[in-house]
C-alpha cells in the first residue's frame, strides 16, 4: 500500500512535513488526538453533532485506530458544552464499535463503523480437510427429517397467496399451535426462526446498557444477541434441574430488564424446567414486576417431555418462542412467538422496517405439517433416536468416568480439565466440538460441548469416540508440555 504522506518541499510555511491538509497540529494519524485540533472540526456540538463528526474523521482515517482520546471532560470544556453532552456521544460511538474505553487509560479508537459479528457462534479455526468427524455443530439429521413436498404444496393453496397484507399468523398455522400451547397468550407471531424470534423480542424490550439476567451456561446464540444490543448479562446459576431460585433472586438485585432462560431440552446442559422448579422461579419473579420474561424453547417437538413454562405463571409478562426448524427442517426457518399483545406488537412492528411478515407459504406449510399424521410419527422417532444416540454415548462416558448431566436435547456438556488441551487432543484425532467457554457468561468450571444428532452406526464406533473424549477430558496444559 502506498503510503498517503505530503512532500515535504511542498508544505505549506507552519505546516509540518508530512502534515495532511486539514490536519490540525499534534493530530497526526495514531498518535493523542489534541482537545483543540477535535473542538475545531466539530461545528455541531450537540452529542447527535458531535458522534457525526467523529463518525467522519473515524471514517476518512483522520483519527486512526488506536488513537487515544481526550477526557470526556477535557473535550467538553473545549466544546463548551457539558460532560454529559460529550459522553452521550462516546455512547453512540461505543455501540457501533467505533471507540472502546478501557477503564483508567481512557478511550481509543477501533476503526471505521462495523456490524457486529456473532463471535460465538462463528466457527473459530480451520482445520482442512484433516477431520473426520464434526461434532460441534448439533444439527438435526437430514435422515430424520420429514418430507416437505405435500407440505409445501399445501402451503402454496395458502388463502391470499401474493397479497402484501402484512399476517403475522396465518389461520392455519394458529389452528395447529394453539393447543399446544402450554398457556394461552394475548397475541402471535410466526418469525424466521428461534433466534430471530428471540432477538426481535430482545431488541423491542431492551435499550442499549440494559441488564438481563440469563442463565449460565446458555446458548451461544443467545448471548451474541444481548451483546450486539449492548446490553449486559448478569448470570443466573442452574444446576441440573434449571436455574437457581436463589441465585435469579441474587441477579434481580441488579434490576435487569429482562429474564432471559429456555424452558427444556436447555443449551447445553440439557436439563427441562419441572413443575416445581418453574413455580419456585416464578415466586421470585413475582417480585420484581417490571422484569419481562422470554422463553426460548428451540428444540420444539423434539423434546422428550412437557415444558413446565414460566408463562403459564406469568403469562402477562411472559413470550415464548418455540422453534420448528430443528423437527421439521433447517429451510423452513419457521418458529412462533404467543404472549402478552404489548411485546409481541412491538417486535411485530420492528419487523415491518424489513420482511414485514414470515411467507404465508412457509407458516401454512408448517401447520401442515404439525396436522399430518405421518410427518408427526416421522418427529416422535427422530426425538427417540436422538435421545438414544445421546444416552448411548453418555453411558459410555460415564463407564470411563466422565459424567454428564443432558436428560434431552442434541449434545452433552461435558466436563473437562482444561479446554484448550482438550479441544487440541481431539483435533489432533480428527474430532472437533465445541469449547465450553463460548456459552458462559463467568466461566468457573472448563467444559466442551459434543454433538450427539449425527452419531450413528454407520460413523465412527461410539466406544471409540467415547475413548477419545475420556482421553481429552482428562488431558491438561501442563501434560501437554
Amino acid at each position: 500500500m502506498q503510503e498517503n504522506t505530503a512532500d515535504p518541499a511542498s508544505a505549506r510555511p507552519g505546516q509540518r512535513p508530512g502534515q495532511r491538509p486539514g490536519e490540525q497540529p499534534g493530530e497526526r494519524p495514531g498518535a493523542p488526538a489534541s482537545v483543540a485540533g477535535l473542538a475545531a472540526r466539530i461545528p455541531d456540538t450537540s452529542a447527535r453533532g458531535i458522534a457525526a463528526a467523529m463518525t467522519d474523521l473515524i471514517r476518512a482515517g483522520e483519527l486512526a485506530p488506536g488513537s487515544a482520546l481526550p477526557t470526556v471532560r477535557a473535550l467538553a470544556a473545549g466544546l463548551g458544552v457539558s460532560p454529559g453532552t460529550v459522553a452521550e456521544a462516546w455512547g453512540v460511538l461505543r455501540k457501533h464499535r467505533m471507540i472502546a474505553t478501557l477503564g483508567r487509560r481512557g478511550s481509543v479508537v477501533s476503526g471505521p463503523p462495523t456490524v457486529p459479528h456473532p463471535t460465538r457462534y462463528e466457527r473459530v479455526g480451520d482445520f482442512g480437510d484433516r477431520l473426520a468427524l464434526d461434532l460441534a455443530v448439533a444439527a438435526p439429521d437430514p435422515a430424520l427429517l420429514p418430507p416437505l413436498e405435500n407440505a409445501l404444496l399445501a402451503g402454496a393453496r395458502t388463502p391470499r397467496l401474493n397479497d402484501y397484507a402484512r399476517t403475522a399468523i396465518t389461520d392455519g398455522l394458529l389452528a395447529a399451535v394453539r393447543d399446544t400451547w402450554p398457556y394461552r397468550p394475548d397475541a402471535w407471531m410466526a418469525v424466521g426462526g428461534g433466534y430471530e424470534g428471540v432477538q426481535l423480542l430482545c431488541q423491542a424490550l431492551l435499550v442499549p446498557g440494559d441488564r438481563v439476567a440469563v442463565e449460565d451456561p446458555t446458548a451461544a446464540r443467545l448471548l451474541d444477541i444481548l451483546e450486539a444490543l449492548d446490553a449486559q448479562a448478569v448470570p443466573v446459576a442452574c444446576d441440573d434441574q434449571g436455574p437457581l431460585p436463589g441465585s435469579l433472586a441474587q441477579a434481580l438485585e441488579a434490576r435487569p430488564a429482562l429474564f432471559l432462560h429456555q424452558s427444556r431440552a436447555q443449551v447445553p446442559c440439557g436439563w427441562s424446567l419441572g413443575p416445581e422448579r418453574s413455580a419456585e422461579l416464578a415466586g421470585v419473579l413475582e417480585g420484581a414486576p417490571n422484569v419481562a420474561i422470554v422463553e426460548d424453547d428451540g428444540l420444539g417437538p423434539l423434546t422428550t417431555g412437557p415444558a413446565a413454562v414460566l408463562g403459564a405463571h406469568l403469562p402477562h409478562r411472559t413470550a415464548l418462542v418455540r422453534s420448528y426448524s430443528k423437527a421439521y427442517g433447517p429451510d423452513l426457518r419457521i418458529a412462533v412467538v404467543g404472549g402478552p399483545r404489548e411485546m409481541v406488537e412491538r417486535a411485530r412492528v420492528l419487523r415491518t422496517f424489513g420482511t414485514g411478515w414470515t411467507s404465508r407459504i412457509l407458516q401454512d406449510a408448517l401447520a401442515h405439517l404439525l396436522t399430518d399424521e405421518e410427518a408427526g410419527r416421522c418427529v416422535r422417532e427422530a426425538a427417540r433416536r436422538y435421545d438414544a444416540r445421546r444416552s448411548a454415548l453418555a453411558e459410555r462416558l460415564a463407564e470411563r468416568g466422565v459424567h454428564t448431566a443432558n436428560r434431552d436435547g442434541l449434545m452433552l456438556w461435558v466436563p473437562v480439565v482444561d479446554e484448550t488441551s482438550a479441544l487440541v487432543t481431539l483435533a489432533a484425532r480428527g474430532i472437533t466440538v465445541s469449547p465450553g467457554s463460548r456459552f458462559c457468561v463467568s466461566y468457573a468450571r472448563p467444559h466442551v460441548r459434543v454433538a450427539t444428532s449425527r452419531l450413528t452406526r454407520d460413523g465412527a464406533p461410539l466406544d471409540e469416540i467415547a475413548e477419545l473424549i475420556a482421553l481429552a477430558a482428562s488431558s491438561s496444559a501442563a501434560r501437554m508440555e
